[in-house]
């Protein structure tokens, strides 16, 4: 590195922009090849850390613990998992862990940062599809954890449990329903739609299909947890985004509701896990104790009167519906424009399908441009909140 771009911190505040940014290049160009001792590369120069033992832990036995230390009806790792397609086991992660990762890994789970949770196009410190589900995520695991169950499973449903949803939110579904025989559901083609590519685990795609409390119970224990995690979870932050918006405020929340879980997420979703957690201890069953269920379902209704279903949220909802419509009848009737379609007819039930597959899968500013661009639609005709 050259003498005349050394310098102490003292002095970086005298140095033009441009010495300090080749000061820092030279510095992270240094690092390329890591620092080699004894044939191993290191990631620092000063690098100690190492686990201790030469003795790694390979998937084989980490099942063999996970029989040992999980509860009686945990869903116990095996192998390389029950999927479609079979594959060889890793020799290191256990299949939920590869569940986890794939979906962790794929454009599906991606976009969902740029999917509305409550707010279309939220604003910085809005939650987004993609922060809900980190969100459920760890309300998930912190009940899993603590009654035994298997916690890659709880993980990777709940990372995935929301990869079907289309943009604009709820109202995508009302607006995508039409155009497919089954309707569309976000949470049966999040699991038999969106995520089939990745070939995950029986469990995983079940607890994935059968998280929303409308649809049957879902076949593991680790997916009832999701269920709950992710109602506890959007109650709680969907509020506090409210609250942020100027939309309602804490005092408004009724008394039940204030009394029982607090005015802040912090103090909701403490009580709320902790209280799964209980109930779960008391009775064997995955459920949350009465006086806190009854306080969750005000909360949930409260939401529902006074953010979801307010005047502007269903306007919006409407030009979400009308957009998204819209688009899967022009990509219906042009279906040579889709990027995965072949020899389709236009207007044929297949190229409806197959639109509603490209359009549920958008973002919600990807869609709003295509709307600009294919369809002519002028701005103020975007949902609310939407700048492109």
């Amino acid at each position: 590195m050259d003498a005349e771009l050394r310098t102490d911190p003292l002095d970086a505040a005298s140095l033009p922009a441009d010495a300090l940014m080749a000061e820092r290049a030279a510095r992270w160009a240094s690092t390329m090849r890591g620092h080699h001792v004894d044939g191993v590369a290191l990631a620092h120069e000063d690098s100690w850390a190492g686990p201790g033992s030469r003795v790694t832990v390979e998937r084989a036995a980490r099942e063999s613990d996970a029989h040992m230390q999980l509860a009686p009806h945990a869903t116990k790792p095996f192998g390389a998992g029950e999927r479609r397609v079979e594959e060889e086991p890793d020799p290191f992660r256990t299949c939920f862990e590869r569940d986890r990762d794939r979906i962790l890994h794929s454009n599906a789970f991606r976009r969902l940062a740029g999917k509305t949770q409550v707010f279309v196009f939220p604003d910085d410190h809005q939650r987004t599809r993609l922060t809900h589900a980190l969100e459920v995520a760890q309300v998930a695991r912190s009940v899993s954890g603590a009654i035994g169950l298997n916690v890659s499973l709880t993980e990777a449903i709940a990372i995935g449990h929301d990869c079907g949803h289309g943009p604009g939110g709820h109202a995508s579904e009302d607006a995508l329903s039409p155009y497919v025989s089954e309707g569309f559901d976000h949470a049966v083609w999040g699991a038999d739609v969106t995520l089939v590519p990745l070939n995950l685990c029986a469990e995983t795609v079940d607890g994935i299909r059968n998280h929303s409390w409308s649809r049957p119970a879902p076949a593991t224990p680790e997916g009832e947890v999701v269920s709950w995690a992710d109602r506890i979870a959007y109650v709680c932050h969907d509020f506090e985004d409210a609250v942020a918006a100027g939309i309602v405020t804490a005092e408004m929340l009724p008394p039940v509701v204030r009394s029982r879980l607090g005015t802040t997420r912090s103090a909701q979703l403490g009580t709320l896990v902790r209280s799964m957690i209980q109930a779960t201890a008391d009775t064997g069953r995955i459920g949350m104790a009465a006086p806190a269920a009854e306080a969750l379902a005000e909360f949930r209704r409260f939401n529902y009167d006074h953010v979801y279903l307010r005047p502007a949220s269903r306007a919006q909802a409407d030009a979400v519906i009308a957009l998204l419509r819209a688009l899967v009848e022009h990509y219906a009737d042009r279906p040579n424009l889709l990027p995965e379609a072949h020899d389709l007819d236009a207007g044929s039930p297949e190229a409806f399908r197959a639109a509603v597959g490209y359009v549920g899968g958008m973002t919600d500013r990807y869609a709003c441009r295509q709307a600009l661009a294919l369809l002519g639609w002028p701005a103020d005709r975007l949902p609310v909140g939407i700048d492109v």
